[in-house]
């Protein structure tokens, strides 16, 4: 695979919690230097963000974030106040407990209820896969995909364990045709980035892909970066 096709497919992260604007700022520039699909930011950052790419990048923001466990109202009003305030792509985490309680139809309106709030934007429901069962994920599969969102995503990135090839292949096998697969967390280097598309993904949530990329770009032959 090209590395612009690559890139493409990067949602170019930064969630620390002591991130700063400057911070931001750069892996805004980044992100539209090197093509990448959005950057990934906290939705502390969204409007200010949104304002300095204009239409040249797409900003992704997360709710709900790292926990999952605010209230499905709370989690709604977050998606609400991020697309007003610019943002275009949503990543939302699930009530992990709820789904393990075997809560399904509690998760699944959770979900609607923030696709509803989402005015159109992309949304991507993360699931956290280190936590599940495989039985829980492939329930996950189904939930999200009836209750019309646009994206499973395996990780925060902020739990014991991130995106597995297992877990991108089994969740491309599970959910409809028209859910794609995110693939996040401990994605670090280009092969693993490779690996993950080969297997599905469609989406790649990462920091360190654009920094490879960045320090290694006189010797990767096969773009003008």
């Amino acid at each position: 695979m090209e590395l612009k096709e690559l890139l493409s497919h990067v949602d170019h992260t930064l969630l620390a919690v002591d991130c700063t604007w400057e911070q931001i700022k750069t892996i805004c520039d980044d992100g539209m230097t090197y093509g990448t699909a959005s950057v990934c930011i906290p939705a502390a950052f969204v409007k200010r963000a949104k304002a300095y790419v204009g239409d040249r990048l797409a900003i992704c923001t997360v709710i709900g974030f790292p926990n999952g466990y605010s209230t499905p109202e709370a989690k709604a009003y977050e998606a609400f106040d991020a697309v007003q305030n610019g943002a275009d792509e949503i990543d939302m985490v699930i009530h992990v407990g709820a789904l393990k309680e075997g809560l399904d139809d509690q998760v699944e309106e959770e979900i609607r209820l923030v696709k509803k709030h989402c005015d159109g934007k992309i949304l991507k429901v993360i699931i956290e896969t280190c936590l599940l069962t495989e039985e829980e994920k492939i329930r996950m599969c189904g939930i999200v995909s009836r209750a019309g969102a646009d994206y499973i995503k395996t990780s925060t990135g902020f739990s014991k364990g991130g995106a597995t090839r297992e877990d991108v292949a089994l969740m491309k096998a599970h959910v409809a045709p028209h859910v794609k697969v995110k693939a996040a967390g401990g994605i670090s280097s280009l092969q693993d980035a490779e690996d993950f598309l080969a297997l599905g993904a469609d989406r790649l949530g990462t920091s360190r892909i654009v920094k490879i990329v960045k320090e290694n770009k006189h010797e990767l032959s096969d773009t003008s970066y």
